[in-house]
Order: structure tokens, then C-alpha cells, then sequence
């Protein structure tokens, strides 16, 4: 087996989201969209269909880059979304 194409970094508030939906039951299925998205876009990456990635141009990256987008959910009132930058190269 090949090594995953993306190595995903988080935030410290995108690992408080995390930790908080796994401390509240009525989260499970929400935090199991988000697992799967990020999975995808680990395994796969923002290509897959599914996520809908593009561009986010109302703001700008942390670094200054570009912001893009992708699908926790679809069609969906409230639907999650993931925010995510490519940062440097992972030797």
C-alpha cells in the first residue's frame, strides 16, 4: 500500500471541533460526515467529487494563499464545511 497523497495538519480549533463532537452523542453522525470528508481529502484528496472543492475567494489563507472549501454535506440547511490551505511541502 502506497502512503496517503495528503498529510493533513489541523488547527487547534479544528481539533477542539473535533473533540467536541466526539464528547456529545447527538453529534455521532455529524462527526462521522466529518471523518469521512477528511478521509477523502487525505486519501484521495480535494479532487474527489464528493467534496466540491474550490476556491474560497472571500478570504485569504493564514499565510496569505489561497482559502479553499470543501463538503462536509450537500444539500443539506446548516451544511459543514471544511476550510483548508496547502501549506509547504511534508519531507
Amino acid at each position: 500500500m502506497t502512503a496517503p497523497p495528503y498529510v493533513l495538519l489541523y488547527t487547534p480549533e479544528a481539533e477542539d471541533v473535533l473533540q467536541q463532537l466526539a464528547n456529545k452523542p447527538q453529534y455521532a453522525t455529524k462527526l462521522k460526515k466529518v471523518r469521512k470528508a477528511l478521509r477523502f481529502l487525505e486519501q484521495i484528496g480535494p479532487q474527489y467529487p464528493g467534496l466540491h472543492s474550490h476556491e474560497y475567494v472571500s478570504v485569504p489563507a493564514p499565510d496569505g494563499g489561497k482559502l479553499w472549501e470543501s463538503y462536509v454535506e450537500n444539500k443539506t440547511p446548516s451544511a459543514w464545511r471544511i476550510w483548508w490551505f496547502y501549506g509547504p511541502p511534508v519531507d
